[in-house]
């Protein structure tokens, strides 16, 4: 990981998937400086500081991480801020994930505990790999796709940007799924998925 263990991190978002986020960079020992949003959280476990959204971010020196879970906003979160100062995001990766050194890390994406990450696989930017997914040998998630709990990757399969395929899915090896494509909790993909379509089932069949 490209990550200095003493950088200080600030998270975009406090909420559900902020927290998987925060209690990663907690294993990783990571500095938590605390928390951009339009409004104090009314519910704040970690007891992180509020940073106002309209705070300028090159006002301090710690890396951002988007711990925002709807695939499109967090991208335009990434995009209008990476238009401000570059690199000021990070990645981060949970000490029980199992991540091939021939795999490629996209910035601002999560790897959760559990997950596994086989050689030659490429994650794009924003992603998360959530908690004990598997993303076999040669896959590509392509820039802020999300990947849930227990879903499974079977070789060199593409997911399109932002979609998501949910808690434990499968794909069959060699299945390309398109862009913005929603793959239900529990479904059996066994061949390709245009942009835009809903699936569920096993196998799984266009949701109409």
């Amino acid at each position: 990981m490209n990550i200095n263990p003493h950088s200080k991190i600030a998270f975009i978002g406090y909420s559900g998937h902020a927290f998987v986020c925060i209690e990663t960079a907690q294993a990783m020992n990571l500095d938590i400086l605390g928390y951009h949003e339009f409004v104090e959280a009314s519910n704040n476990p970690y007891n992180l500081s509020f940073l106002d959204i309209e705070e300028k971010f090159e006002q301090h020196d710690a890396l951002l991480f988007g711990s925002i879970g709807d695939n499109t906003i967090r991208e335009k979160v990434y995009n209008k801020l990476i238009a401000v100062k570059e690199n000021i995001f990070t990645t981060l990766q949970h000490p029980t994930a199992i991540v091939s050194k021939t795999a490629t890390i996209g910035v601002n994406t999560l790897i959760s505990a559990g997950a596994i990450v086989n050689p030659l696989t490429e994650i794009g930017i924003g992603c998360i790999i959530n908690t004990g997914a598997i993303i076999e040998h040669e896959c590509k998630v392509k820039d802020f796709a999300h990947i849930a709990p227990g879903a499974v990757l079977a070789g060199n399969v593409t997911v399109g940007e932002r979609s998501f395929v949910g808690a434990g899915a499968v794909v069959r090896q060699g299945v390309t799924i398109g862009k913005d494509v929603i793959v239900g909790a529990g479904a059996v993909v066994v061949k390709d998925i245009p942009d835009g379509q809903t699936v569920v089932g096993n196998p799984a069949k266009l949701l109409v």
